[in-house]
């Protein structure tokens, strides 16, 4: 069992930088590939982006490449989005999810074994 909470959202300017962070429990955090998601009101979840267990690869969705930057600290079962250039159009829940390396589709929000709480992300314009 693995259970997520992430911190971290907030209300920020657009063009402003933020940072969420997804503490993990659980012995076998290295086992499991980190995802971020989102969802605005009235979407689905959008794929944000994915860490391997071991952080050697990294997946970005297209509209967030070059701005947002994916890391995990292992020894900590954190991982993190480090957010910047922010757009109005970045404004949703935020949520990390957990699934084994070898296992699902990365870009699927449903095929994560485990999925936290959410955290606001507010991008005024």
């Amino acid at each position: 069992q693995v259970q997520l909470v992430e911190s971290g959202g907030g209300l920020v300017q657009a063009g402003g930088s933020l940072s969420l962070s997804c503490a993990a429990s659980g012995r076998t955090f290295n086992d499991y590939s980190m995802g971020w998601f989102r969802q605005a009101p009235g979407y689905s979840p959008e794929f944000v982006a994915v860490i391997s267990g071991g952080g050697s690869r990294t997946v970005y969705a297209d509209s967030v490449k070059g701005r947002f930057t994916i890391s995990r600290h292992n020894a900590a079962n954190t991982v993190y989005l480090h957010m910047n250039s922010l757009k109005p159009e970045d404004t949703a829940v935020y949520y990390c999810a957990a699934k084994p390396d070898d296992r699902g589709r990365y870009y699927y929000f449903m095929e994560y074994d485990y999925r936290g709480r959410g955290t606001q992300v507010t991008v005024s314009s």
